[in-house]
């Protein structure tokens, strides 16, 4: 049996950034608080974790604690004092976060990803050039992080749809109107596919030529994955995918791999692997989401190597 890890899976260039960003902060101050989870990884988290960072869930409890996600293991509660300074993740924040942070007493730290940055002012530039009149569509995971930012760009005025089926409820609902000009933004993280099939079906439904202006906001790093994830998972005879549960991006990448090669398993750890899955003569592929760490992709590689 041979193994064969990715060489494009792991960190993208905005989770390296937050994350050697934090642990040079911690290695200097000790302690951090990160607003909601650095990376959907719970492998990464605990190391992050042991180093001193506190991830809180939200910044609206009292001043003198704050709720910490049980799922990451840390304590209930973490005082203020124990630490200043808040970091903002690479999936960004809407405007209020910044100012609910400073009265909250913190010193932000923001590694909100560039791409992501840009995506932000786009949408608040389409709004000012067409308000009062325009909309802003977004292709987004509901209550994901990067889209509960980009919408808090226009005050919660945008629209979020997961898929075309939404898209054609909420125009059929009249929730979006074809006889107004529309933007539609994406979450950097979709499907470039099912990105151009939701603008296309918008396209078809507009009332006149020139009322929709489609911005291309998937990180192209994300973009160029799709393709070389799938001649990755054709190449091998079973593929191992190795990213969080709360990882939107590892479930698109891995249903991509299933859909190339039906023998692919979802795993958060080499703890997860069957044996059973394996035979002898097997060709192994590791790869994994833009939020799997390579030590991680290369423990479960490791793993798999010593199972015959």
């Amino acid at each position: 049996m041979t193994v064969e890890i990715d060489s494009n899976s792991g960190f993208c260039g905005g989770v390296i950034r937050a994350i050697g960003g934090a642990e040079k902060f911690l290695a200097e101050k000790g302690t951090l608080f990160s607003l909601g989870a650095i990376v959907h990884n719970e492998a990464e988290l605990s190391r992050l974790q042991h180093k001193g960072l506190i991830t809180i869930d939200s910044l609206t409890a009292a001043p003198a604690s704050f709720t910490v996600s049980p799922k990451e293991g840390s304590p209930a509660k973490a005082p203020v004092s124990a630490a200043k300074t808040l970091l903002i993740r690479a999936h960004g924040e809407p405007p209020r976060t910044y100012e609910l942070a400073r009265e909250k007493g913190f010193e932000v730290i923001d590694f909100t990803c560039p791409v992501v940055l840009k995506i932000q002012k786009s949408i608040r530039e389409a709004s000012r050039r067409h308000s009062p009149d325009g909309q802003i569509v977004i292709f987004g995971k509901i209550g994901h992080a990067e889209v509960l930012g980009l919408v808090g760009q226009v005050d919660g005025k945008a629209i979020v749809v997961e898929d075309v089926p939404q898209l054609e409820a909420a125009i059929d609902s009249g929730e979006i109107d074809v006889a107004r000009h529309i933007d539609v933004f994406s979450q950097t993280t979709k499907s470039p596919t099912g990105y151009e099939q939701l603008c296309n079906y918008l396209a078809s439904t507009m009332a006149a030529p020139g009322l929709l202006e489609v911005h291309n906001t998937i990180c192209s790093q994300v973009a160029s994955r799709h393709k070389e994830l799938m001649d990755f998972a054709r190449r091998h005879d079973i593929i191992v995918f190795v990213a969080g549960k709360e990882s939107s991006n590892g479930h698109v990448l891995c249903n991509l791999c299933a859909g190339e090669n039906p023998r692919t398993h979802l795993v958060g750890s080499a703890a997860e692997i069957d044996p059973s899955w394996f035979r002898p003569e097997d060709s192994v592929g590791v790869c994994g989401a833009t939020s799997t760490p390579k030590w991680l992709l290369e423990e479960v590689a490791g793993h798999i190597k010593n199972l015959h």
